[in-house]
């Protein structure tokens, strides 16, 4: 758009209700807020507009918030609409025609109320009440101490954590838990090794071994 100028148009601005406040995303919050509360204390307004539109809308949210905090048991209605602008471009050079270009801009209208809004509406939120804060008793009991958990496959077994399965490499008779491997012992003045499934309660192991 380089080749193009934007055409400025008059600005039709409708007209002002006493109770209605435009926010712009220029303007400071502090100043709205004190406006409003004083159209809802000082002129005893029974509600008031705030209205905003595109970048303002966020603002106008918090501004409506803190509005809320400052006067109590007020009732809102929020409403959300879309307008259509239409921006008007003229070439620059010679050889180019006239643009227009249309865009959507959100507009947001928040309704602050000391009366009743209708209830129906999508928007609508009714008042926050405030609750007196209750004294918080705090009771402090004395936790039974916890007796060591033995963990899990940690039962007087140097088998590296199973006790399901036996490792090989071990000397003499099966104890403990039933296990199955390659046991290595002395027989008789004999070595051998045995492969074998070890009993609980102190089973001799079973097997083939034979001795060399």
């Amino acid at each position: 758009m380089d080749r193009y100028q934007k055409v400025e148009k008059p600005k039709s601005e409708s007209p002002i209700n006493d109770n209605e406040i435009r926010i712009t995303s220029q303007g400071a919050i502090r100043n709205y807020i004190n406006y409003a509360i004083a159209l809802l204390q000082e002129k005893q307004a029974k509600e008031i507009v705030l209205k905003a539109m595109g970048q303002a809308i966020s603002k106008t949210v918090a501004i409506a918030e803190i509005i809320k905090k400052r006067v109590p048991q007020l009732h809102q209605d929020t409403a959300i609409s879309s307008l259509s602008i239409t921006d008007v471009w003229n070439p620059i050079e010679e050889g180019l025609v006239p643009v227009e270009m249309t865009r959507h801009v959100s507009m947001l209208s928040i309704t602050l109320s000391t009366g009743e809004l209708n209830k129906n509406s999508a928007g609508y939120q009714a008042p926050h009440f405030v609750e007196e804060s209750k004294p918080q008793y705090h009771y402090h009991q004395q936790q039974p101490q916890k007796q060591a958990q033995i963990p899990y496959n940690s039962v007087n077994e140097d088998n590296g954590g199973y006790s399901n399965w036996g490792r090989g490499g071990e000397r003499g008779r099966g104890w403990g838990y039933r296990g199955s491997g390659n046991e290595r012992g002395r027989r008789g003045g004999g070595r051998g090794y045995n492969r074998g499934r070890g009993r609980m309660g102190g089973g001799r192991s079973r097997g083939g071994g034979g001795g060399y």
